[in-house]
This record gives structure tokens, C-alpha cells and sequence, in this order.
């Protein structure tokens, strides 16, 4: 068992886009019938929904999707669940002054996070964390356990 790093900041409008944070439907919609514009768009949508879901670099609402994102939005992969949480750390450290919300800002809050992060990874779960912050704009840090992960057990590991 491993854990990679995601991190994701951009406008809140875009992060906001939900149809582009799920994925689709297993099974696509019914072909539309003759003079369905509806339906015509139906499955357009849905087919942009599949090309696009897996290439967007958007964080994806359940936190396990992370793992059929481009290896390219890795941002580290560690052995031990405080090593993972230490990164975590950093992340929140570094982009503490940017939080909208004072409170968020908390030293002894961060700390608190990223051990309560150390914990859960080290049974095997995921950590999403989001913020807002200035402009509006929004950070997503997520720490995706792999090999397996429970909710996806049967997905292979990005970086092989």
C-alpha cells in the first residue's frame, strides 16, 4: 500500500463545474429517437463527460477518481502514511496566508489536520481537504491510498 499527492487551486467557478467532477454514468443514456433534440444533447453531454473526466485536472468529487486522472497530476507517491501527512503539511503551511477564513489559518488547526490526515491513511483511507481562498479562488489537496484503495479496489495504480 502506497499514497499519492493531488493538488488542484483554481477559480471557484471552475472548480464549481460538477458535471466535469463526476464520472459518467457506467452505461450511456438510450439513443435518442427521431426529432429528440433533448435527447440528441443527452448524449452529447454525456459523451463529452466521458472524454473529459478522465483528462481534467479538476478534483473529482469522490477523492478514490483521482486514480484515473493523468499520472501527470501526481504530485508524490510515499511508502508511510506520515510521510504522505508530512507533505500534506507543507501544502497547508505554504498556502495558509492565502485562506479566505482567518480560522483556517490556525497553526494548532493545520497541525491537527494533517496528524488526524497521518491516522487515516495509515487504515487504508483517503484525505480531501478544500479551501477557499483569495480572489475567489479554491486549493483541493487530496492524499489517494493505492494498491489497493477501498473504494476502488480493482483500479490500477497510476504510475505503472
Amino acid at each position: 500500500m502506497h499514497h499519492h499527492a493531488y493538488l488542484w487551486t483554481g477559480p471557484k467557478e471552475r472548480f464549481d463545474n460538477e458535471a466535469l467532477r463526476r464520472p459518467p454514468h457506467p452505461e450511456p443514456p438510450p439513443p435518442p429517437t427521431p426529432n429528440d433534440p433533448a435527447g440528441e444533447r443527452l448524449l452529447q453531454r454525456y459523451r463529452e463527460v466521458l472524454a473529459e473526466f478522465p483528462a481534467s485536472d479538476l478534483p473529482p468529487l469522490e477523492t478514490a477518481y483521482w486514480l484515473v486522472k493523468p499520472r501527470s497530476l501526481v504530485r508524490g507517491t510515499w511508502d508511510h502514511a506520515k510521510e504522505a501527512a508530512a507533505w500534506l503539511g507543507e501544502q497547508l503551511a505554504e498556502h495558509a496566508h492565502r485562506f479566505a477564513y482567518e480560522h483556517d489559518r490556525d497553526t494548532n488547526r493545520l497541525r491537527r489536520l494533517t496528524d488526524s490526515a497521518a491516522r487515516r491513511l495509515a487504515t487504508g483511507a483517503d484525505v480531501s481537504y478544500g479551501f477557499y481562498l483569495e480572489r475567489p479562488a479554491y486549493l483541493c489537496l487530496a492524499l489517494v491510498t493505492c494498491s489497493p484503495n477501498r473504494s476502488m479496489p480493482d483500479q490500477s495504480c497510476p504510475l505503472q
